[in-house]
């Protein structure tokens, strides 16, 4: 399978949120004559750019972007469209002799375009209604929490407000005793690190967390109110995967009137932490993930340098 996938060939560019990617993806995308495929799966959802961190139009004309604004946020984008999409830009983008460099944090869409995908057994509709009584007694929470004790990985990939999900993984596992992540991956292994220019930046905890809550105090100046506000009243509003972004569900809190400024703000920080640790649950299962380690303010320069050398 390897060695019919294009894809493998690519150069990929990956972290949790906050580490630091964009700066160091336009260095190395620019020394490596590429083009930029992103590899955010809400980067997708026109509109959705404060609280997506996504490339400014300065940043988009310095380096050709794909796969960014490509849908309404009131529309549903999978996996599997992303795959099939990022595929085609792949070829393109070889057409024209250009080498690909994906970027961003959704380790979903990484495993998909490395492995490919695996939908698991067929819909046990019996067990299925039995997870579905038990929401009503224990929420869509309490159902999360038994689903990160037995398939933690899947976990990390789910909302825990995202019942459907929550409800499939569950009944994938009472049903084979399998994890559902287990069902996804083991159809095709992953190669070894050095076989593959899969680059990880990562930071040290405490650095990540303080330059998370910088973010976050950032994207609400620079509006993030205003924009979700936007999106909800007069815009397209936000569909059932949108609506479940880092800091657009915490400002759709607040501007309903649930909680204070100050709890949203605190809520978006939480979140965004637990989000990057769950990130690096899923970087650490890829074998294909070689780890960049990077303090401060490091020179995106020194670091693309660093990737090259690691990937040439």
């Amino acid at each position: 399978m390897a060695e019919t996938n294009p894809v493998l060939d690519c150069w990929f560019l990956t972290g949790a949120t906050a580490v630091g990617k964009t700066a160091v993806a336009l260095v190395l995308a620019e020394q490596l004559e590429a083009e930029i495929i992103s590899l955010d799966s809400m980067a997708l959802y026109r509109g959705m750019d404060i609280g997506t961190a996504k490339p400014t139009p300065e940043q988009q004309a310095r380096v050709p972007h794909h796969l960014i604004d490509v849908v309404d946020p009131d529309q549903e984008f999978s996996v599997e469209l992303y795959l099939k999409a990022a595929k085609e830009k792949v070829a393109e983008i070889s057409a024209r002799g250009g080498e690909v460099l994906f970027v961003g944090g959704t380790p979903l869409y990484l495993k998909a375009l490395l492995r490919g995908l695996a939908s698991g057994p067929p819909a046990n509709w019996e067990l299925r209604e039995q997870i579905t009584d038990e929401v009503a007694q224990v929420g869509s929470q309490g159902l999360f929490e038994r689903l990160e004790q037995v398939d933690p990985l899947a976990a990390s990939q789910i909302h825990p407000h995202d019942t459907r999900r929550l409800i499939r993984a569950l009944e994938v596992f009472r049903a084979t005793g399998q994890p559902i992540s287990h069902h996804q991956l083991h159809f095709d292994e992953g190669r070894a690190a050095e076989d593959c220019r899969v680059f990880v930046l990562r930071r040290e905890r405490d650095e990540q967390h303080a330059r998370i809550n910088a973010r976050v105090d950032a994207m609400i100046e620079r509006g993030l109110l205003d924009e979700v506000r936007g999106l909800v009243d007069g815009g397209p509003g936000l569909g059932r995967t949108a609506s479940q972004a880092v800091g657009y569900r915490e400002a759709m809190d607040y501007l309903a009137g649930e909680c204070d400024r100050e709890t949203m703000i605190a809520n978006i920080k939480t979140r965004t932490r637990r989000f990057s640790k769950r990130q690096g649950t899923w970087f650490r299962s890829l074998s294909e993930c070689r780890f960049v380690d990077i303090n401060g303010d490091c020179d995106a320069a020194e670091i693309a340098d660093r990737i090259l050398q690691m990937g040439r």
